[in-house]
């Protein structure tokens, strides 16, 4: 793939904003601070970086995250150069920061996800690397761009937090390669993975522990899901980060094909994660105008919780294969 469009377009850029997605995970974020460091390297030039929800605590070890800024503290009228999205499938997932993305004289949306449309001027986007973290990984390569060690780190956390520990389909034989590049250009493996996996707090921990409980299983156990109401979030004083892995702990068990969590949203609706064995999850999440991968996806429904899980399994029912 022909990069030097983008090159070109970063080189002649006077200020860059680059914007990770809503509820943000290892990937948007590493992704994001990995492009950062990369632009700072590479081009000596600084870029803002615009969070639209706060980041998740076991993610404060990533480099420079703290020089990024919640939407908030943007003023909105100013217009920038180059507005780059990193793992975001659809603008609706940054939000209000979508009339930043619409203003910038000139948009790149760099992503993985198979549903992603082409909504920027320059999209790249490979449905078949791990994580939008490889895809940053591949045009720093091709561009011959700087590497150091916390862009190693940024990128290592992506690809890893993407494939679920190099657990998940979307890992290939390139995936390995490219992971062992960033460990020898500074990454720390178990550094990084205790800081990701093992780090959760008690209330993270209690609060799981609770919507697990409360799980219902249909279909010979076949389908796992649970619902999270407001109320439960208040109960545990626990945040959007605490939904965290939540959904793969229900796929893990032994007879679940397909696992899904409701989260009932304070402005209204239900947000949906879903993961699957076997059936493609992003095409049922697009139903109700979600997307995401076959295995791993979500959409929001404008609906009560139970109403949203009762259409979410009336699609599932309709696979035959289940």
């Amino acid at each position: 793939m022909d990069y030097s469009e983008i090159h070109n377009t970063i080189k002649s850029a006077k200020n860059i904003l680059l914007i990770s997605h809503v509820n943000p995970d290892g990937d948007t974020l590493g992704s994001m601070c990995a492009l950062y460091c990369a632009i700072e390297e590479t081009f000596k030039k600084k870029c803002d970086m615009m969070l639209l929800s706060k980041v998740p605590a076991v993610y404060e070890f990533l480099p420079n995250i703290d020089k990024a800024k919640n939407i908030e503290d943007f003023d909105k009228s100013r217009v920038y150069d180059l507005a780059i999205t990193l793992d975001v499938a659809a603008l609706d997932r940054i939000c209000s920061g979508e009339i930043f993305f619409e203003k910038a004289l000139k948009t790149i949306n760099i992503d993985h996800h198979q549903t992603t449309k082409n909504y920027a001027d320059i999209n790249i986007i490979d449905p078949d690397a791990s994580s939008t973290g490889e895809v940053v990984y591949g045009i720093m390569k091709t561009l011959d761009w700087k590497m150091n060690a916390d862009i190693a780190v940024n990128l290592y956390t992506a690809i890893l937090t993407d494939t679920g520990s190099f657990r998940f389909d979307n890992t290939k034989p390139s995936t390995f390669e490219i992971a062992a590049e960033l460990v020898r250009a500074g990454a720390n493996p178990p550094e990084i993975y205790k800081n990701v996996y093992e780090s959760d707090s008690r209330t993270i921990v209690l609060f799981q522990a609770h919507c697990i409980s409360k799980s219902k299983f249909l279909e010979d156990d076949k389908i796992a899901y649970t619902i999270v109401y407001k109320k439960d979030m208040e109960k545990f004083n626990a945040g959007d980060d605490a939904m965290e892995g939540m959904t793969e702990k229900l796929r893990a068990i032994v007879t679940t094909r397909i696992a899904f969590v409701v989260k009932e949203m304070k402005s209204g609706g239900s947000k949906v994660s879903m993961r699957s064995k076997f059936a493609d999850a992003a095409q049922i999440c697009a139903v109700f105008s979600g997307g995401g991968h076959k295995f791993a996806a979500g959409c929001t429904i404008k609906a009560a919780p139970e109403q949203a899980a009762k259409l979410i399994l009336e699609e599932i029912k309709k696979i035959k294969e289940l």
